[in-house]
């Protein structure tokens, strides 16, 4: 939303001047999205007014905000164009405060499907003796859990094509089954079956694509480009929060192996309570928040077109990699510290820093960039730290002291949060009019992917019990800062090489001329265009 529209008294109509041809666009965007506002396809062939000529927009006098429908007084109704009588036809932009209700439940879910992947890792030595395994089949629970995601993933993008709410409610049915299987399997002190859980773990895991590539997809239909960033950063870095949680809260719920059967209930009763308002979220707005929210996205097969752009997977890759390594590393964690002797309440807390740190990073740097916009240079400052940090914590376990890695992995933290919301945001922008699910989605599940390889990689480096010190994993951090350092410099490539025309933000400049295009505009008595925050 531009300055200018928000300079308004009293929430008043902007009536610019206006031709047939931009008339008829603005009234096929309207038509489109009270049509079908969560934009299935990429034109308009189930557009058409109804037979009175009108075409009716819901109200939105339950949020407490006046509705805004210009020309058009108190009533609801907006006219459709009509060459015959010369009316033309009106759009209304508006952001609602029940969107907020929707982001706060997509955040729960992402927080709660984060922490049921993080259930056993914290506790691995505990968890094999109480499945009557091995620390190794512990691990493949957290491995399973990422492959899932990518088992799962082009289903993701169709069911968030159609809108959040149709993949939120999937992703909380899964949750709900994964969990209490999950228990099923664990309901005695004595022991537990693991096959039972390994079933409910991969349900868990089959559940968190649809809402861990929802952010963007719902910034995009409820929030205006000042909004996005946060709003995508919110629901995204709750995702690592909900690990975060696990990694802290886990070791003090098992002190022994029979206390796993207690941790599953616990975290199966807080997943069933976060789970259960996903039933009641709003599918859409009534109206769209800006002009991109109104246009139609392209479809499915035209996005795999959009793909071919080398910017996008100059970040796509990069990206991948980082969320793998974050995966690997907070999975093994609790394995990487404990042979230099720290304790795996040291190695949760190291986790949670890892986390808390970067959490409040991005809490810091999304408003910011909200505004500048500068997408660009915290790509280009992030990805090099995140590269530095991984090189450092080679060394960080073997000091045997706990400020090192806790540094190290606050550092670490910050870079690769801030980076995330980013990073998601600026694809969204570079493949617009993709709908913003494509990129998101093939993002998270590079990095599942990665993750899950990367663990199963990880383990097969660990030392023998004759090493120094026994089990140790410093190959696996020797491995994981070469392939870090490998990827810096793609990202670090963007704009180069004349490039520079390749890096605009078509979303951000969608929005900008539409709006320049209201408040410049003159009232001739042809058409409307309403902007109400």
């Amino acid at each position: 939303m531009s300055r200018s529209s928000r300079k308004s008294d009293d929430k008043s109509t902007v009536r610019p001047a206006v031709n047939d041809d931009e008339v008829d666009a603005v009234k096929k965007a309207s038509d489109e999205y009270a049509l079908n506002p969560i934009g299935t396809g990429s034109s308009g062939k189930g557009s058409r007014t109804t037979k009175s000529g009108h075409l009716r927009l819901a109200s939105s006098s339950d949020d407490g905000d006046e509705p805004n429908l210009a020309a058009t007084g108190e009533s609801q109704e907006v006219e459709s164009a009509s060459i015959e009588n010369g009316d033309r036809g009106s759009v209304t932009y508006k952001v609602y405060k029940r969107r907020w209700f929707g982001l706060v439940q997509l955040t729960l879910l992402n927080i709660i499907v984060s922490w049921d992947w993080l259930t056993f890792s914290p506790v691995s030595q505990n968890a094999a003796i109480y499945y009557s395994t091995s620390e190794s089949a512990i691990n493949w629970l957290s491995t399973a859990f990422l492959f899932s995601f990518v088992v799962i993933f082009p289903v993701t993008i169709y069911a968030l094509h159609w809108g959040p709410k149709p993949s939120i409610i999937a992703s909380a049915v899964l949750i709900l089954a994964g969990n209490w299987i999950r228990f099923a399997g664990s309901h005695s002190r004595d022991g537990g079956l693991y096959g039972v859980v390994m079933f409910g773990q991969i349900l868990t895991g089959l559940a968190q694509p649809f809402v861990l590539s929802a952010p963007t997809r719902f910034s995009d239909m409820w929030f205006t480009n000042r909004g996005r960033v946060a709003a995508t950063a919110l629901a995204s870095l709750a995702n690592p929060f909900g690990a975060a949680l696990g990694q802290l809260i886990v070791p003090f719920m098992v002190t022994g192996p029979g206390d796993v059967s207690n941790a599953v209930l616990y975290v199966a009763i807080i997943s069933s309570v976060a789970a259960l308002p996903s039933f009641f979220i709003p599918a859409a707005p009534p109206t769209p928040p800006g002009p991109s929210g109104s246009r139609p996205k392209a479809t499915l097969r035209d996005s795999l077109r959009l793909l071919k752009s080398l910017e996008i997977w100059l970040i796509l890759i990069p990206y991948s990699i980082y969320v793998g390594f974050f995966n690997s590393v907070s999975s093994l964690l609790n394995q990487i510290m404990m042979p230099y002797g720290f304790s795996s309440d040291d190695a949760g807390i190291a986790g949670a820093l890892l986390i808390v740190v970067g959490l409040v990073a991005s809490a810091i740097s999304s408003p910011i960039l909200d505004r500048t916009k500068a997408f660009l240079l915290a790509i280009k400052v992030a990805v090099p730290l995140v590269g530095l940090c991984y090189l450092v914590f080679i060394w960080m376990p073997a000091t045997r002291d706990l400020a090192g890695p806790y540094v190290v992995l606050s550092v670490l933290g910050a870079a690769s949060f801030s980076l995330v919301p980013v990073a998601l945001e600026f694809l969204c922008e570079l493949s617009y009019p993709m709908s913003p699910e494509v990129t998101s989605t093939i993002a998270w599940a590079g990095g599942q992917l990665l993750g899950g390889l990367f663990i199963v990689i990880s383990d097969a480096l660990k030392a023998g019990p004759d090493a120094d010190p026994p089990e140790n994993m410093d190959n696996a951090l020797i491995f994981t800062a070469v392939l870090a350092l490998v990827a810096v410099p793609l990202p670090l490539m963007l704009g180069l090489f004349g490039r520079r025309d390749k890096l605009v933000m078509r979303r951000v400049r969608s929005d900008e001329r539409d709006a320049n295009a209201e408040s410049n505009g003159s009232d001739n008595g042809n058409g409307t265009v309403g902007m109400a925050v």
